[in-house]
C-alpha cells in the first residue's frame, strides 16, 4: 500500500516538473552580476539556458542549503546524543563490574528478594 502510495506521488511529481519544463523552453541569460558591475569590474561572466533549467536549479540550490543549515543546527543534539551514549557505555560497565565484585548475599532473605523471590510477585 505504502509503495503504490509512493509510486503514485512519484508518477504525479514527474508529470508537474515536465509540464513545468514544457511550459519554460524560453532562453533566458543568467549573469553574474548585474550589467553595471560587468562592466566596472571587468566580470562578464553570464550563460543562456533554458528557464525551466534555472528554476530547477534554483530548488536544487535551495534543498541542499536548506539540507546544510539543518546540519548546521542540528549539530549540539548529534553531540550530545553521542556523549550521552558514551556516559550509557561507562554506568554499564560499571553496572557489569560491580555485580561481577558483589560476593552472594549472607541473608537468606535478601537472596530470594535478588534472585527468583523478587520476579514472582502475585
Amino acid at each position: 500500500m505504502l509503495r503504490t502510495l509512493r509510486l503514485i506521488f512519484l508518477a504525479v511529481l514527474g508529470i508537474a516538473l515536465l509540464a513545468v519544463a514544457s511550459a519554460n523552453r524560453a532562453t533566458v541569460t543568467l549573469r553574474l552580476l548585474p550589467a553595471e558591475m560587468d562592466s566596472f569590474l571587468g566580470i562578464g561572466w553570464s550563460v543562456d539556458v533554458p528557464l525551466f533549467l534555472a528554476i530547477f536549479a534554483g530548488i536544487v540550490a535551495g534543498l541542499g542549503i536548506g539540507f546544510v543549515w539543518e546540519w548546521f543546527r542540528e549539530a549540539k543534539h548529534r553531540a550530545a546524543a553521542t556523549q550521552h551514549r558514551r556516559e550509557a557505555g561507562q554506568l554499564k560497565r560499571e553496572v557489569s563490574r560491580l555485580r561481577a565484585e558483589k560476593a552472594e548475599p549472607q541473608d537468606e532473605v535478601l537472596a530470594l528478594l535478588e534472585g527468583n523471590g523478587a520476579t514472582r510477585q502475585s
